[in-house]
């Protein structure tokens, strides 16, 4: 990590350091929280933990700037656990093997935890500092912000004093963020009963791997592939030779796009050839319809030992059917925001197996009704094919604010200090905005941070140089805060 912690700036990148030895993938926030407690402690300023788990530290005002408004620097500290399937990794346990490359920081094999470590990292920072002018602070650190946002959600209310929030969770330094998306989980499940599979039956395995993958939110627009959706052309391929899925594992957490995903069915022997030769012409199509959007999709299949047990062939085609129904991708552009994604769905996870099987989605829209009619389209695919659908973890979106206050503070900031005008913009990714002003209202509020490109995917990666430019802007930032009103 030497040449990591010889970065500038060199304060920001220690920390970054120090919290991704520390494991904290989402859920399991245990770990971070204790050092970020300790962390304020051995700094000897106000550190306390609400009952969720979300760490509070507040600094004084340096001298000079009493008479400024409190600004509350907000962050998580989860991070979202992915890695190829080649490489071994234990989240709960490892710290992230951090190298620099081409003016990057990446992870071997993992997600780098730039999301939303690099936001921590900076405010560490600013409670560290001994020399940058800044008005009374509020670090919040929030917790299972990547999985449901419960952090947010159980925030204690009157525990925050600020009125202005700055947070640190935007992934392009060219953009101030004033509004987002909210969400629903959308889960579908199924309980089927086993069949022994035939003897003259074969088993083959179908494999989609090297998808580029990335978060489900900023990246859905661009039309990547989808794993389970590439699986589900290929069962409903084989669907006329009554074939039989024994077991299915493609994706994983709702926010990341599936990068991966392997199916093994059964089929009659007689019907191999015929399977494999349409799956020959279905591969072609597919590649060529992402040779530019996938470069390195790789679609595989092999014969291999025959199930012992499968999903009969009427509940296999129900599990086809519900997949190739069910909308996966950009759902309406908004009308407001040119380029912005309104609404959108993605199928993030298919298990099958066991005589159990999940499709798990999160469906985002920065309108209420548009959500709500996209998750309940989800729930008439799935329930007309026998599935069990439930809804959960819920957030709001963030309604842009354009008189915002801050938000003018910061479009001259920005200007002065870059000479060209920032991109003032609403996102399709979800932040703790939207919760946090609902349970604070009046907050004046706006998101920011460094370049972060392929979050959510093994491909992650931090630009060292926008590093230096988002830390620029938020201590020139706090130097500038408006006075109390």
């Amino acid at each position: 990590m030497s040449e990591i912690l010889n970065l500038a700036p060199e304060v920001v990148w220690r920390n970054f350091v120090a919290i991704n030895a520390i494991p904290r993938p989402s859920k399991n926030e245990a770990r971070i929280a204790a050092y970020m407690l300790s962390f304020g402690e051995k700094l000897q300023l106000e550190t306390l933990q609400d009952k969720i788990g979300n760490v509070i530290i507040r600094k004084p005002a340096t001298h000079g700037m009493e008479n400024r408004q409190t600004v509350i620097l907000q962050a998580h500290l989860d991070m979202v656990w992915q890695k190829n399937n080649d490489v071994a990794f234990d989240f709960d346990n490892q710290g992230i093997d951090m190298y620099v490359k081409d003016g990057f920081v990446k992870a071997r094999g993992t997600t780098l935890g730039a999301d939303n470590g690099l936001g921590v990292a900076a405010i560490m920072a600013v409670l560290e500092s001994q020399d940058i002018a800044h008005p009374a602070i509020e670090a919040l650190f929030t917790i299972d912000e990547e999985t449901g946002m419960t952090g947010a959600k159980e925030l204690q209310q009157g525990i925050l004093k600020g009125s202005i929030l700055l947070n640190l969770d935007t992934e392009d330094d060219r953009e101030l963020t004033m509004g987002c998306a909210g969400g629903i989980d959308v889960t579908a499940t199924q309980s089927y009963t086993t069949e022994k599979v035939a003897e003259s039956a074969v088993g083959l395995s179908v494999t989609v791997k090297g998808l580029k993958g990335g978060h489900s939110g900023a990246d859905i627009h661009l039309g990547l592939g989808n794993s389970n959706k590439m699986l589900a052309r290929f069962l409903f391929e084989a669907l006329a030779a009554n074939v039989q899925i024994a077991t299915m594992e493609s994706g994983s957490l709702r926010n990341a796009i599936p990068r991966e995903g392997n199916m093994v069915l059964a089929l009659p022997g007689a019907s191999l050839a015929s399977v494999t030769e349409a799956f020959s012409t279905l591969k072609d199509a597919v590649m060529l319809e992402y040779k530019r959007a996938e470069p390195h999709l790789n679609i595989s299949w092999e014969e291999v030992p025959r199930p012992v047990e499968a999903a009969s062939a009427s509940v296999t085609r129900q599990l086809a059917y519900s997949l190739m129904a069910a909308h996966n991708g950009v759902y309406r552009m908004s009308d407001e925001i040119e380029g912005l994604t309104e609404t959108s769905n993605n199928i993030a996870n298919v298990r099958v197996g066991s005589g159990e099987m999940s499709i798990l989605c999160l469906t985002r829209s920065a309108s209420e009704s548009a959500k709500m009619a996209l998750a309940n389209s989800l729930r008439a695919a799935f329930e007309l094919a026998g599935f069990t659908v439930s809804f959960s973890g819920a957030y709001p979106g963030w309604r842009p604010n354009a008189d915002s206050k801050i938000l003018g503070t910061l479009r001259s900031i920005y200007t002065e200090l870059f000479n060209e005008a920032p991109l003032v913009m609403a996102t399709h990714g979800g932040l703790e905005c939207g919760i946090i002003g609902g349970r604070y209202p009046g907050l004046d509020m706006i998101s920011f941070g460094p370049n972060i490109s392929g979050a959510h995917s093994p491909d992650e990666r931090a630009e060292i140089v926008s590093a230096q430019k988002f830390w620029k802007f938020l201590v020139t930032v706090l130097a500038n805060i408006p006075e109390q009103n």
